[in-house]
């Protein structure tokens, strides 16, 4: 029987959430969750202090495109703005000093004002003090797939999220709502419960599952414009009271109707059968890649016939070196776990055969390259280009490519050069040689691993080019061409976010991060406000004068977390250039099917791609 204490304890309304991990999940959702409630005490703690220490420098720990913009306004604060938001005319407007106003603007003559703000956004390493200050508790550590013991190599590793349970049970006031963030098994919900029970027997708390459905890459675009928020909860009354409370949350910039409420074991199911389904799409291509190869069918136009029937899609056919990153593997062998848990083998074999799939892959592309270049690569140059999952990240956790230069280096080539745009070469070089051992790796130890910070030198006298991530840079097909807009109307809707509606708080924070990205996409960036065209941020924290990640980038031109300038020019490499460097015969081979092979041609380079 619920109690009417009890009732009581659950907050209505949360004024101030703790999240306890400052990784992938919890520093970007903890940041957008504080940038869209300004009214919100939102702190990150973790015990990992240089972490702490970056987060709270210009210096972030993770690359992630967008993380920088809305960390500054919710971690800095941000000063009083304005901007012209009422469309005057049609016409366009000559430059204007402002930095406000070019070639491509409206004109408008009404002035909106965006007031400031106050920080409401912290990272700190005082894990029991800001459990104990919170209504609500994000758990968001890693839960990485189970080494050793029972269920080793499929089984979910709960040791740092038991750890955090055990602190909240500890240090939680009666009634927070403690939130699973991390991916964890199904009926986790029931541990935590019992878990609290004996640390603090007759005390009532709210456990909920909140999945996080981000891809790296697009993790803030992600956590603003999510299709879905799922929650899970007990069906009691204090169970669908929290779960409100949580809602009330993500209600101050996701729509209702995308808040979905379920029970709780629905929602932690849910998170793996997701990720489970998406690589299973890539898995299932990717056998028909193998297919392709043997009989001159083109795998991309197979991809595109079955994508246009509506019951299929055409998400998740892009045939390549398989699936990577720290979700999809794990997630899948989780759910094998559960499967074979139950008693349920045949399910779990089915699922396993997933990840098989994705090894046999990528191993089928390594076999592929050693047997173009005549079954030896001795004394032969390799050159990676990519060494991060995907695109637009720095996250190398599982990659595909790793696994790709372990196999190589079993051939004795005599380089192995590592070119990623996104990823420090220096940080590389220190994963390499952690996750590479019993032999010499790296140049500067005895072995054929270098990591260049161009392109063109790592593939400075190469016999062979391997394209293992999916940067545009890398690309040589055309570029989509983008039609021209023929009216000032157009312009407004297809680039410009204004005018927006007038309301009485102003414009949402959603509306003014569109209009700051607008205005850094047309300010020129020789303009002195180029990264800040509203004029909206404060001062970021100075750094101390022996920061180490101010002496790598000097030594580098990368950040920690990669190459975090948002508005470094992406061009395209020139393969003209490159192919002039090359060894002949020259190969290349694209592990991603970013390449036209016929174009290639013109410069002697021989391509071979996966599935065709």
């Amino acid at each position: 029987m619920t109690t009417v204490s009890s009732m009581q304890d659950i907050p209505r309304q949360v004024r101030n959430i703790c999240c306890v991990g400052a990784g992938y999940v919890g520093g970007p959702t903890a940041a957008v969750i504080a940038y869209q409630n300004p009214h919100i005490h939102v702190t990150v703690v973790d015990k990992n202090e240089k972490r702490i220490r970056r987060w709270n420098s210009k210096h972030l720990p993770i690359y992630e495109p967008g993380l920088g913009d809305i960390v500054r306004i919710a971690r800095d604060g941000s000063k009083r703005c304005h901007f012209n938001n009422e469309l005057a005319n049609q016409d366009y407007e000559a430059s204007h000093p402002s930095g406000l106003f070019g070639p491509n603007f409206l004109r408008y003559d009404a002035w909106t004002t965006v007031q400031a703000r106050q920080p409401n956004l912290f990272f700190s390493t005082h894990v029991a003090q800001s459990i104990r200050e919170a209504d609500l508790v994000l758990i968001a550590v890693n839960t990485p797939t189970k080494m050793k013991g029972t269920g080793a190599g499929s089984a979910t590793d709960m040791t740092a999220f038991e750890a955090v349970t055990g602190e909240v049970a500890q240090y939680a006031r009666p009634g927070t709502i403690i939130v699973e963030k991390s991916t964890v098994p199904c009926r986790t919900a029931e541990l935590v419960q019992k878990t609290l029970a004996v640390h603090r027997p007759g005390v009532k708390f709210e456990v909920l599952s909140n999945p996080e459905f981000l891809a790296a890459g697009t993790a803030m675009k992600d956590l603003m414009y999510p299709d879905r928020v799922l929650i899970g909860s007990s069906t009691t009354p204090l169970g669908r009271r929290a779960a409100d409370a949580l809602a009330e949350v993500y209600a101050a910039w996701v729509p209702r109707s995308r808040i979905i409420f379920t029970n709780v074991y629905s929602s932690e199911l849910s998170k793996l059968v997701a990720n489970s389904m998406l690589a299973q799409r890539i898995s299932s291509i990717n056998s028909i890649s193998a297919i392709c190869e043997k009989t001159g069918a083109h795998v991309d136009e197979i991809a595109a016939s079955i994508g246009c029937d509506p019951r299929i899609g055409d998400k998740f056919l892009k045939a390549g070196i398989g699936f990577g990153g720290s979700c999809f593997k794990k997630d899948v062998l989780s759910l094998v776990y559960l499967a074979e848990s139950l008693g349920l083998d045949e399910v779990g074999d089915y699922w396993r055969q997933v990840v098989k799939m994705n090894e046999y892959q990528r191993d089928r592309f390594s076999r592929r390259v050693v047997a173009c270049l005549n079954n030896t690569l001795v004394g032969k140059k390799i050159t990676m280009l990519g060494y991060a999952f995907k695109a637009n990240t720095s996250d190398t956790r599982e990659s595909p490519a790793l696994e790709i230069i372990k196999t190589l280096l079993e051939e004795g080539p005599k380089e192995i050069s590592i070119f990623d745009p996104c990823c420090n070469p220096v940080v590389v070089r220190a994963e390499i040689k952690e996750l590479i051992k019993g032999q010499p790796t790296l140049k500067e130890d005895g072995g054929p691993i270098e990591v260049y910070s161009s392109a063109y030198t790592a593939c400075e006298n190469s016999n062979a080019i391997l394209i293992t991530t999916e940067f545009d840079e890398f690309r040589n097909t055309p570029e989509k061409s983008t039609p021209k807009p023929n009216s000032a109307s157009q312009i407004a809707n297809m680039i410009d976010p204004r005018p927006f509606q007038n309301r009485p708080k102003g414009p949402t924070e959603t509306e003014i991060l569109s209009l700051h990205k607008y205005l850094m996409r047309t300010t020129p960036t020789t303009a002195a406000n180029h990264d800040d065209p509203l004029r909206r941020y404060k001062p970021e924290p100075a750094c101390e004068k022996d920061c180490p990640d101010c002496g790598l980038i000097k030594a580098s031109g990368y950040s920690t977390a990669g190459n975090t300038n948002e508005n470094r020019p992406k061009e395209r490499v020139s393969w003209s250039k490159i192919s002039a460097q090359m060894n002949k015969p020259k190969w290349l081979f694209d592990g991603k099917g970013i390449i036209d092979a016929k174009e290639m041609s013109q410069f002697g380079i021989r391509v071979e791609s996966v599935g065709r």
